[in-house]
């Protein structure tokens, strides 16, 4: 994780009632819920159950990288022989494992440095999951949490995949990032030199920086609410609470994506903030000390190393890409529609018409368009309001004495990110003023 700047305020969700003029936010991650699961379980969400990741076989690529970094001047850093080893170390697990692999060559600070690509084959090549780390280290030392700890876990539930001979809905795709302790060189190549066909193509990225922090705290990315969703869901089922992150937000190699419009979120076990005697209660741990006492120093070596955390953390990776990449998903764009006419009174009560939405997992996205044909002789007359699921109402169009034309044709773009996608919505419209008529012809929502 890059060195840090001045703390972050909290990013909690809050609702909103709001129409927005442009689509803010890419489609989230979704899958087909299944009855009678936990929310958030492989059952729930039509996907096959993650394997255990051994934690035994993440430590080994830890011993591996603080052998690497012994042998190459203590250190893994961009540009020095030890990043270089740590490279091939991976790619060569990679590549006997069945990945398709390739280097990404950049320039920073008048050295080469290297991205490392792994494409899992299958899937919907429309459709692509990543999940990814850094695998630089500070000079000042061998980078074992920071950030060997996110490499090894990422590279871990990759070889799961190829033990599993897993075959995805999404295509999966890791990466391996280099310079990030530099300003996140390295991601901010990849993304900026992706073409935008294929930028289009990303549904989700997920970031591991710092995930076995020897003081270790459960904080979860909350970015993009699908992907929240599945971590925080894992983590309540093994009796865990969790945080949400702020201490690296920004700071790490999903910026660059989620500057891109790609939905993104992560894991993290802190770094150099000072755990409190609340999160000391609930998670374990030393209050008054910080999460990880060896940020950035010589002293972080596999002896800084939580393996509870650890283990925790790789566990939620793959039970993330499991589910969010094998899940039968709607593509971008899907439509739910009703056509059935529905009859306003004049200057009378107002009525509904439903759209159930289903198929998706998470929360509906902050630019979910809504497409409204109604038939009536003076349009000034309709309020009109979508209906979310819980009840919340998001006013689409308020009524206007000097709106005299006929017809509401027209789609609106709603910040709905605060509501379940799933439920029955519904359009609400009523005629407040007398001697007009008309109906709901058809309405839509597209995710």
């Amino acid at each position: 994780m890059t060195t840090p700047q001045p703390a972050a305020s909290g990013r909690g969700s809050r609702r909103t009632a709001t129409v927005t003029g442009l689509a803010l936010a890419a489609a989230l991650l979704t899958a087909v819920p299944a009855t009678s699961a936990p929310s958030g379980s492989a059952a729930a969400t039509g996907a096959l159950a993650a394997p255990d990741i051994p934690l035994a076989n993440v430590k080994a690529h830890l011993t591996q990288l603080q052998s690497i970094a012994t042998a190459n001047g203590g250190n893994r850093a961009h540009g020095r022989p030890g990043y270089k080893a740590s490279i091939d170390y991976v790619r060569a697990k990679l590549d006997a494992a069945g990945f398709t692999t390739s280097l990404q060559q950049f320039s920073s600070s008048g050295a080469t440095g290297y991205n490392l690509i792994a494409d899992w084959p299958g899937g919907d090549p429309n459709q692509v999951l990543m999940a990814g780390a850094h695998l630089d280290s500070v000079s000042s030392g061998p980078g074992i949490n920071d950030n060997g700890s996110g490499s090894a876990a990422v590279l871990e539930t990759a070889l799961a995949v190829s033990r599993a001979q897993l075959q995805p809905a999404k295509h999966l795709r890791f990466a391996w990032w280099g310079a990030e302790e530099l300003g996140l060189v390295g991601s901010k190549y990849y993304v900026n030199n992706l073409p935008t066909t294929e930028r289009a193509r990303i549904a989700g990225y997920i970031n591991l920086d710092m995930v076995g922090s020897p003081n270790p705290g459960y904080f979860v990315y909350d970015d993009d609410p699908a992907i929240e969703k599945v971590f925080k869901d894992w983590y309540a089922g093994i009796g865990v609470p969790t945080e949400i992150e702020t201490e690296g937000d920004g700071r790490s190699d999903h910026a660059a994506f989620k500057n891109a419009g790609i939905p993104v979120g992560g894991l993290f076990t802190g770094a150099s903030r000072t755990k409190t005697a609340a999160q000391a209660t609930k998670w374990g741990g030393t209050a008054g000390q910080a999460f990880d006492r060896c940020y950035h120093s010589s002293c972080d070596t596999t002896a800084n190393i939580n393996d509870t955390a650890l283990d925790r953390n790789s566990d939620a990776l793959a039970h993330a890409v499991w589910t969010l990449g094998t899940g039968t998903t709607p593509p971008p764009g899907t439509t739910f529609e009703n056509t059935a006419d529905v009859a306003i009174p004049d200057n009378g009560a107002a009525v509904t018409s439903t759209v159930q939405v289903t198929g998706r997992t998470g929360n509906a996205p902050a630019a979910l368009r809504v497409g409204v044909d109604i038939k009536h002789t003076w349009r000034g007359d309709l309020v009109v309001d979508l209906l979310a699921p819980d009840g919340t109402a998001y006013r689409l169009k308020n009524s206007s004495s000097s709106d005299s034309a006929d017809n509401v044709i027209t789609t609106y773009t709603v910040d709905a990110s605060a509501e379940q996608a799933n439920g029955d919505w519904r359009l609400r419209v009523q005629d407040v003023a007398a001697q007009d008529t008309g109906y709901i012809d058809s309405w839509k929502l597209t995710f």
